[in-house]
């Protein structure tokens, strides 16, 4: 979920060149203010289910 959010920061936010660190600071708290009053949430393009069936060789199977 972290890359998810700096994904769209960089995206939202951050898209030019910023030269000072306090005005990248200035930008991504009024970023992160606003994304937690509108309470964004992420849509998941598919279940845990289908996850795992998709990406099978990333979970291990264990056998008794």
């Amino acid at each position: 979920m972290a890359e998810i959010e700096l994904s769209v920061l960089a995206r939202q936010c951050t898209n030019d060149r910023i030269a000072e660190k306090s005005v990248l600071v200035d930008k991504v708290q009024a970023w992160e203010k606003r994304r937690n009053s509108e309470q964004v949430k992420i849509v998941w393009q598919f279940t845990t289910a289908d996850a795992r069936i998709k990406l099978r060789h990333l979970y291990p199977t264990i056998v008794s």
